[in-house]
């Protein structure tokens, strides 16, 4: 497998511009930035639970040390 001789750089986080700060013809109407920043909360929440199961699958298992049961005669 060849590993990459990249350095790791940060990952960037990417957000829509406020409308000031637009050329005019790159402007998104309202729904269209609203859908925008709808399937950017869905993506983020999809992230988040891949991030919880595998902090879920590297914890360690949590066992009870196995106790005899004595029965009443």
């Amino acid at each position: 497998m060849a590993h990459s001789t990249h350095p790791t750089t940060a990952p960037e986080q990417l957000a829509l511009l406020s409308p000031g700060d637009v050329s005019l013809q790159f402007r998104l109407d309202q729904r269209t930035r609203e859908r925008g920043l709808a399937h950017i909360a869905a993506i983020k929440a999809q992230l988040a639970a891949k991030a919880e199961a595998r902090q879920a699958d590297a914890a360690p298992a949590v066992t009870r040390p196995s106790v005899p049961v004595r029965r009443a005669a």
